[in-house]
């Protein structure tokens, strides 16, 4: 029997903006819990939770201050038993963003490890002495921008950070805390998680001997000054492979394919290495071709092409339109091409997930000045790099609040959420929440869909064009991604799906996207 997550579409779910039970403007697991039955009326098979962990929240969870706790916010680990428990009866898997890069500097480890150079926790973490002249110990630049050493007083030397600074990052060289969060992974698991999404795999080992980062010589202002330095000793070590290896060890040794995805923007070739060199690494190293490449049939004919061929043996492909992170699938490609986008996520081989709210075509939110909390923006402002406006809460209906919280969320609703909502969709059979559910009702359907080949990939004009295969079943998608009418040549075949209107045989309406049941080989 194929493993759960090959035929799986996952759903993101950012919980301070998902469904808010207690009234204090931020969603829980309560909240996700009473809108599970949303995930499985969608037809979604996993959810895959941004973190709950308890933390000072300098980025929202992602700086950990315990890895085997609930943050009060979200609620308690009893909370979060019955939100897994609730999730199984209704046959959905749960996953846990797992962390491992860095913790908060709150943390108990980070305090003791600062407290003295002889403390046995110390090389927890890493710590250097100054350069010569007293400054950072190399050239490495925070994500946030800035460097990404910071100096602390007491002890006399550097930690290095790579994201804030009240993230400092673990050292993974370490035997000693390398067990520690492998024991946090294990304490999930034995807890009955289905998997992680393991947060900024390629960073977790740095070049044992610090040397600066060569200078990008392609930088140019405005892009972020994490981007003014290659980060070629800061990140995608190859020691990084076997702590990969070791997660899967310990992921394979559970009953039920759990399943590790590894979050890792880096190009293919290098992509592909995480899923094992020596031994088994992940099972889907995050593929984020979609989200950054340009929106033509051309281009992404020749991604899909590109990304199949390197895969190697064995390994099953990934797709993802957005996340947490990245500007929303509507924003980028306008509401027209994002029933398209959608067509192209859900149509392709391999595991798809989804982001919460692109099933009703959620844009960016317009977060005012003073609104602004994410410490991206705060720290870089102007660039565009500031991700609140991708965050903000899930719009349910068009009571008071959207129906996310009885008072005014952490992050501002978009302006449209009065008619822009789940509830007003729920009720249309042409809106964009019935177009993802007619997908994912076809996934489940047609196991060409789910588990077949990808063969036939073409292009004609702005027409992208394949087919999906398995035994004696083909299904031809074809999508136009321009906002003209495209004459085309495909095979006869029973219409399953269409965007948007009627489906003429010979072209494609502007914005249009088909699935045909094909016959012959």
């Amino acid at each position: 029997m194929s493993e759960w997550w090959k035929s799986a579409t996952i759903y993101q779910i950012y919980p301070r903006s998902f469904q808010d039970s207690d009234g204090d403007g931020v969603g829980d697991l309560k909240g996700i819990t009473a809108r599970l039955d949303h995930l499985v009326a969608l037809g979604v098979d996993a959810a895959w939770i941004s973190p709950i962990f308890p933390s000072p929240m300098a980025d929202f969870g992602y700086d950990v201050a315990d890895y085997c706790d609930i943050d009060p916010l979200f609620g308690s680990l009893a909370d979060f038993d019955a939100l897994l428990a609730a999730a199984h009866e209704r046959g959905l898997k749960l996953l846990l963003d797992f962390v491992p890069n860095h913790s908060a500097d709150r943390h108990r480890w980070f305090v003791e490890s600062r407290s003295a150079r002889d403390h046995p926790k110390r090389d927890w973490y890493i710590w250097r002495d100054a350069a010569p002249d007293g400054g950072p110990p190399n050239n490495w630049i925070s994500d946030f921008g800035g460097s990404a050493w910071e100096w602390d007083a007491g002890s006399g030397q550097y930690y290095y950070h790579a994201f804030l600074k009240e993230q400092p990052d673990l050292n993974w060289r370490n035997p000693d805390l390398r067990a520690a969060m492998m024991g946090a992974m294990r304490f999930w698991f034995d807890r009955g998680v289905d998997g992680f999404r393991i947060d900024v795999l390629w960073h977790m080992i740095k070049h044992a001997d610090f040397p600066d980062n060569p200078p990008n010589p392609d930088y140019r202002k405005g892009m972020g000054e994490m981007h003014s330095v290659l980060q070629l000793n800061s990140t995608d070590q190859p020691d990084v492979h076997k702590i990969a290896a070791d997660m899967r060890r310990l992921a394979d040794g559970y009953v039920g394919d759990r399943v590790l995805i590894g979050e890792i923007y880096l190009p293919v070739p290098k992509l592909m290495e995480y899923y094992g060199i020596d031994a088994p690494g992940v099972h889907l190293p995050f593929n984020f071709q979609l989200i950054d490449a340009a929106w033509d049939a051309s281009t992404l004919a020749a991604a899909i092409r590109d990304y199949e061929a390197a895969l190697p043996v064995g390994g099953w492909p990934n797709w993802v339109l957005g996340n947490h992170d990245r500007p929303r699938i509507a924003t980028r490609v306008g509401s027209a091409q994002a029933r398209i986008a959608a067509m192209l996520l859900l149509t392709l081989r391999g595991t798809p997930t989804l982001y919460y709210g692109d099933e009703i075509g959620l844009t960016d939110v317009d977060i005012p000045p003073a609104r602004v909390v994410d410490p991206r923006e705060l720290r870089e402002p102007g660039l565009g790099l500031g991700r609140d406006p991708v965050r903000t809460p899930m719009p349910w209906n068009s009571s008071v609040h959207a129906g996310f919280s009885t008072t005014d969320p952490w992050l501002p609703l978009g302006d449209d959420w009065p008619t822009h909502n789940m509830a007003v969709q729920a009720d249309d059979a042409g809106s964009m929440l019935a177009f993802y559910r007619g997908l994912l009702a076809l996934r489940r359907k047609h196991a060409a869909l789910a588990l077949g080949a990808i063969e036939r990939i073409r292009t004609e004009g702005d027409v992208l064009i394949y087919e999906r295969a398995l035994a004696a079943e083909r299904i031809v998608v074809a999508l136009n991604l321009s906002d003209e009418q495209a004459e085309l040549s495909l095979p006869e075949g029973e219409i399953l799906l269409t965007t948007t209107g009627v489906f003429a045989p010979g072209l494609l309406h502007p914005d249009q996207g088909v699935m045909l049941r094909v016959s012959g080989a």
